[in-house]
């Protein structure tokens, strides 16, 4: 089969395009022929090997795919064999088969475009778990929304809004700006031209934000955090800037706010009932037409280096996709 392959950590430059052997399913896998695969920013980590889980290369990159199962291993209750399927695991998305738990996988109605599909269960699934179960997000608060227009940003906006919460998107350019207030962001701030924590505190006339989603880090986080209001909740997500910020504690004790760690991954896996349940609900509002995951760059899987580079240049807006077949 034909598959990107990490064979050394580096920069995505240091990817290959080649061919291997086909995989073979484990007692708990499947093996599902992919259709469209979704670039994530862990996947940039994960090559580097600075990623939090670290396999060891030879390895194809990618976390998340659509496709159709095309082999079962003898554990496996469910999926079966010619399901429609959305997959999600730490590497192998990115080839035209890909072995991965049966338990990270999940059904997806006909009726959402694989492109869509391919792109719902990392950054709606983070989004939509960090609103409902861990910010417990409320009708009428407001929520300030760091890397804004970037996948798991853009969904937060959406989902944000459709929870009935005044949203303020961050993001470092016009352009990008613009596209977060076609998501239904009701203000934006230009952190690049702008004082972070005074625009906010200017928009809440005083009073702050009661929730920030943060998948950024670095430099903004604590700017975030400064303009938290009381029993404030800063969402901790990721770190796009690179760097891990160490907030200053005593703002949480001043602020009566809480730091609240977000990590999806974890959360499937502990808490296998809930997250179904969030992804049953998730399908509903995107087939409903109540979220719309914007699809803003198509590539074929040779012009993954092309991909990559929208991501690394902090140019993708929403989410960007690698076609496999189809």
């Amino acid at each position: 089969m034909k598959a990107v392959m990490c064979e050394r950590f580096g920069p995505p430059e240091s990817l290959v395009l080649t061919e291997t052997s086909d995989p073979t399913p484990g007692s708990h896998q499947v093996v599902i022929d992919v259709e469209v695969a979704s670039l994530n920013f862990p996947d940039l980590l994960t090559i580097a090997g600075t990623y939090q889980i670290r396999p060891e290369p030879p390895f194809s990159p990618g976390f998340e795919a659509v496709g159709t199962v095309s082999s079962v291993g003898d554990k496996v209750q469910w999926p079966n064999l010619g399901d429609r399927v959305a997959a999600v695991g730490v590497v192998g998305a990115f080839a035209e088969q890909w072995a991965v738990d049966a338990s990270m996988c999940v059904p997806i109605p006909a009726e959402i475009p694989s492109e869509v599909a391919a792109s719902i269960v990392i950054a709606y699934g983070t989004s939509y778990h960090a609103l409902k179960q861990r910010a417990a997000l409320s009708e009428g608060e407001t929520m300030l929304v760091l890397g804004a227009a970037g996948g798991v940003g853009s969904a937060a906006i959406e989902i944000a809004t459709l929870m009935g919460a005044s949203v303020i998107a961050a993001a470092g350019s016009d352009e990008k700006l613009a596209f977060c207030r076609s998501l239904g962001a009701d203000h934006t701030i230009n952190y690049r031209t702008e004082d972070l924590k005074t625009r906010v505190r200017e928009l809440t006339d005083g009073r702050g934000v009661d929730v920030v989603y943060d998948p950024v880090g670095g430099d903004f986080s604590e700017q975030a955090f400064r303009a938290i209001a009381w029993k404030g909740r800063h969402l901790v997500v990721g770190f796009t800037a690179g760097d891990i910020p160490k907030l200053p504690l005593n703002l949480a004790l001043l602020k009566g706010a809480s730091v609240v760690g977000v990590f999806w991954g974890s959360f499937a896996q502990m808490e296998p009932e809930e997250n179904r349940r969030n992804m049953d609900e998730l399908m509903t509002l995107i087939v409903d037409g109540k979220l719309r995951p914007r699809i803003t760059s198509e590539f074929a899987l040779e012009q993954y280096l092309d991909a990559y580079e929208l991501v690394t240049s902090r140019k993708a807006l929403g989410k960007v996709v690698l076609r496999v077949a189809g």
